[in-house]
């Protein structure tokens, strides 16, 4: 069957590097240094601390440096994210019913092999931390149940609290009762232009206003309304134009129109799992797409997907997202929690886990891909005319006018991101067992791809 992936990701095992002191989910996330002269990889590694590699050779990774968690109040380090020269470390365990205090750490890294902790920040209240989000002289602390909180890092030696938001638990559920609330977290957040993308776990995709600092305002919220009865988990974002790709544990990926931030829209849905069913569960899922990554010159997204390892999904059209290629196996007994990209190599965390799946192996493999794809890769449609189809609505017969002379297969998608038919022969296409219901078709070639959107009566 042909795909939009008309470029072969062929990702490579480039170094399995463990972790060297094994314990449960110890390595979280790591990501390389964003300066193309500095070959270091920073692994957040929870109860270790920072912990820094030279990279230099990806194949012979050196430890350089560990900052331990007694550098940072004792909180473990979660995440890491990088602006200039200094690393912003969001801090505290969330992982247990006690949890830590929600912090945050900025370290610089003009040596990245002698980093120095220039402040550390703890919030009164216990609740652990997502991740940290960097714009100007702000960072937003995804501080869980503790909500969104704003800090002034202008002065790098002297972190000040500007003000702390919770966005409203009365959505998607308008009265979640006390286990509910207690899934409801602010994980992750992109903020662009004194605007927040936040992925606030099983409340849903919020959207807030931070140009006045101290009194942030909450301008749109969004959940799937196909998952209203079942387990939300929105984990992790990438914001692209008006798009954001939203991870949604063990509901695959969603992308999200944003334009309107009071109107958010669902584009597309990768659902693999079919998690919307009754018989795929959070506990026996094949997934949970935790943290992505994405290349915009090859427009595909890499996520970290529990115990099926790592996907490549091809983005190239939004409204048909497509899987390219898949590192690992559910089978394997390992488990990925983070991912961070560096132009053609990526660098998955994995963790040591008992729920939702088993996993008993920690630290980061680096792989690498093909992503020669701007002269070669993801290539225009190439159709002589505009390919239609009709009827539509359609009853039972589907028929397609202006298809070029080559080899073509179809795919028919339901409008909860599941195939539902698959065909090679595109001069009557049957759908007459099809519910009534929104469908999209997609068409492949060797050298086109095409999705038609169509209604079945």
């Amino acid at each position: 069957m042909q795909s939009q992936c008309l470029q072969p990701v062929n990702f490579q095992l480039q170094k399995n590097l463990a972790m060297p002191f094994p314990t449960i989910q110890l390595n979280m996330t790591a990501h390389r240094d964003t300066s193309a002269s500095k070959p270091y990889l920073y692994i957040s590694g929870k109860g270790a601390g920072l912990l820094i590699y030279n990279i230099s050779s990806i194949t012979s990774p050196t430890l350089v440096t560990t900052i331990g968690i007694s550098s940072f109040n004792g909180l473990h380090v979660i995440i890491s994210t990088q602006s200039g020269n200094y690393l912003y470390l969001a801090l505290g365990d969330h992982f247990n019913a006690s949890a830590q205090k929600s912090g945050m750490a900025i370290v610089n890294i003009s040596n990245p092999a002698s980093p120095t902790v220039t402040a550390t920040y703890s919030f009164t209240a216990n609740s652990g931390a997502g991740q940290v989000a960097v714009e100007g002289n702000y960072a937003y602390l995804s501080a869980m149940q503790n909500g969104i909180i704003v800090l002034n890092v202008t002065n790098k030696s002297n972190i000040i609290q500007e003000s702390v938001f919770k966005p409203s638990i009365h959505f998607p559920k308008i009265n979640p009762d006390a286990s509910e609330q207690l899934k409801i977290n602010v994980r992750q957040i992109a903020a662009k232009n004194d605007i927040l993308y936040v992925c606030y776990d099983a409340g849903g995709v919020r959207i807030v206003n931070a140009t006045n600092k101290t009194t942030l305002v909450e301008t749109g919220q969004y959940s799937n309304p196909a998952l209203i009865n079942r387990a939300r988990a929105y984990n992790n974002l990438v914001l692209n134009d008006s798009l954001v790709y939203v991870a949604t544990d063990y509901c695959g990926m969603e992308i999200l129109n944003v334009k309107d931030t009071s109107q958010i829209t669902q584009t597309s849905w990768w659902n693999p799992w079919n998690c919307e069913t009754a018989s795929n569960t959070w506990t026996n899922s094949q997934g949970h797409t935790n943290e992505i990554e994405f290349d915009p010159t090859c427009k595909l997204i890499f996520m970290s997907a529990g115990r099926s390892d790592v996907f490549a999904i091809n983005v190239n059209n939004p409204l048909a997202p497509d899987s390219c290629a898949r590192f690992g196996i559910p089978t394997d007994s390992l488990g990925s929690w983070g991912i961070g990209r560096y132009n053609n190599q990526l660098y998955v965390s994995y963790i040591y886990a008992a729920i939702p799946f088993y996993a008993n192996w920690g630290g980061t493999k680096i792989l690498t891909y093909d992503n020669n794809c701007s002269s070669t890769g993801i290539q225009k449609l190439k159709f002589k005319e505009e390919v239609s189809l009709f009827p539509n609505p359609v009853i039972s017969n589907l028929y397609l006018n202006n298809l070029t002379n080559e080899s073509w297969h179809y795919k028919i998608i339901n409008a909860l991101g599941q195939e539902c038919k698959v065909g090679e022969s595109l001069n009557n296409i049957d759908v007459s067992e099809l519910k009534a219901g929104n469908y999209s078709i997609r068409l492949f070639s060797k050298t086109s791809s095409k999705t038609i959107k169509f209604i079945k009566e």
